[in-house]
């Protein structure tokens, strides 16, 4: 691959041994746009072979600027590569289990407001309008990838999207009796556990985990990470017997301990269809970006049809609630709130809320073929952070030390599990680079053999 100076790459398909059909794709030198205007990329476009069904122009585009990227660092160190690659992933995962951490903290600055009204006010930015103006500036003829994406795959991310919408809804209520510590625990502890373990055992690649070393220290990670969150909520359980009912009713003000138990599991086990909805809208990603691409922002135009989903079951929840609590004028009530200022975090909450899955789509394509573990990852990061804030803002106030001596333990497993997920990983792309060669001399074989 190479490039003209007329800003035109040319890219063979197939490999050297063979005769190379020859794409002439038309890209400005500088920003790599296609030259739709121009003569020369007119000419190019008809020299060009026609994309395959379901390829957009913009998908081939995507494909090109990978393998450009692969060129430039082909004279890296492989396991240098691999690694740099995996400690990117988990950082990104970082920063979205950070963002997961303290979305809720906006929401503290919202005055005589009812909760099904900031909720739905947050909701229609992290839920509607950050994902469509993200998805507008990274991803190329957006309206031309939704146009051209499978309708099973939309219906089935949309629907997930839906029942993950539940357990949001849920999720939030599961503060509201237990705080951010115990409830982000309990609850993100069945989300990591299905969330992980079923889309590998759907598509019937679990046995090949338990066949490879990279695979059995992954799951040892995931299992070091449902330790650590249990520790967290032995943490909580213990706060909650220590303290008494008048210091927890000053922490949080609707404490309840029973209520908030059965609301954070059924919540933990409805949130972990996000993951399913991601795995469901891979085609669409692969239609935007290229099946092969590398692209941080792959996993954009999926989060359009599965927050969607999420923002209709909680826009009817709260529109009922509106209507049966007689809440519906907090939104136009300038009298009895400060309305500006109740939007305004509202938004900031709804906001950093979505940049958890921004970042998390994001961490989630440096990952490898082991990719349902940023699931954990994510898991283990929100609950890290959301327990650093709940000792911020002394939620663990009134608990003893045995108690604090546990939340720190817990945080700590989490940090391992962390570390030990991100190992797994990185073994598996060090398998894939020694068998690579191997594999690609099977390949060759064949295609002697057919020809």
């Amino acid at each position: 691959m190479y490039q003209t100076q007329t800003g035109i790459f040319l890219r063979p398909f197939a490999p050297p041994q063979t005769n190379a059909s020859v794409i002439l794709e038309p890209f400005h030198p500088a920003t790599g746009r296609l030259l739709l205007n121009s003569s020369q990329s007119l000419a190019a476009s008809a020299r060009a072979p026609t994309p395959r069904k379901g390829k957009s122009l913009y998908s081939i585009r995507q494909s090109t600027m990978l393998e450009r990227e692969r060129h430039k660092t082909a004279g890296l160190d492989p396991a240098e590569r691999n690694f740099a690659m995996v400690v990117l992933g988990v950082l990104l995962h970082a920063i979205g289990g950070f963002a997961a951490g303290s979305f809720y903290i906006p929401f503290k600055k919202v005055r005589n407001w009812a909760w099904e009204s900031y909720w739905l006010a947050g909701g229609a930015f992290s839920w509607i309008l950050a994902p469509w103006v993200v998805a507008l500036l990274v991803v190329p003829g957006l309206y031309s990838v939704i146009a051209e994406s499978p309708p099973h795959s939309i219906f089935w991310t949309y629907l997930f999207g839906v029942l993950w919408g539940i357990g949001g809804l849920t999720f939030g209520l599961s503060m509201r009796y237990l705080g951010m510590s115990l409830g982000y625990a309990i609850a993100l502890g069945f989300c990591a556990a299905f969330g992980t373990i079923i889309p590998p055992i759907f598509k019937g690649e679990f046995a090949d985990l338990l066949a490879h070393t990279s695979g059995l220290v992954t799951l040892a990670g995931i299992l070091i990470c449902l330790i650590g969150i249990a520790i967290c909520g032995w943490a909580g359980v213990s706060k909650e017997r220590e303290m008494p009912d008048e210091k927890k009713k000053e922490t949080i003000k609707e404490f309840n301990f029973a209520k908030g138990l059965w609301v954070a599991i059924f919540a933990g086990v409805m949130s972990a269809c996000m993951a399913f909805g991601i795995e469901a809208g891979k085609p669409i990603a692969d239609l935007a970006f290229g099946q092969d691409s590398t692209s941080l922002w792959k996993n954009t135009p999926i989060f359009i049809f599965v927050l969607a989903g999420g923002f209709t079951t909680n826009f009817l929840w709260c529109a009922f609630l509106n209507i049966k609590n007689r809440t519906a004028n907090d939104y136009l009530n300038r009298r009895n709130s400060p309305l500006i200022s109740n939007y305004f975090f509202s938004a900031l909450a709804g906001i950093t809320w979505y940049l958890q899955f921004m970042f998390f789509g994001m961490g989630k394509t440096r990952m490898g073929d082991y990719d349902f573990s940023s699931w954990t990852i994510h898991m283990a990061f929100i609950i890290v952070f959301s327990n650093i804030w709940a000792l911020v803002f002394r939620e663990w106030k009134g608990s003893g030390k045995r108690t604090h001596r546990l939340i720190v333990l817990g945080i700590l497993v989490l940090v391992a599990s962390i570390c030990v997920v991100g190992c797994g990983n990185y073994l598996k792309k060090a398998e894939n680079r020694i068998l690579a060669p191997a594999a690609q001399s099977v390949k060759l074989t064949a295609a002697q053999h057919s020809q």
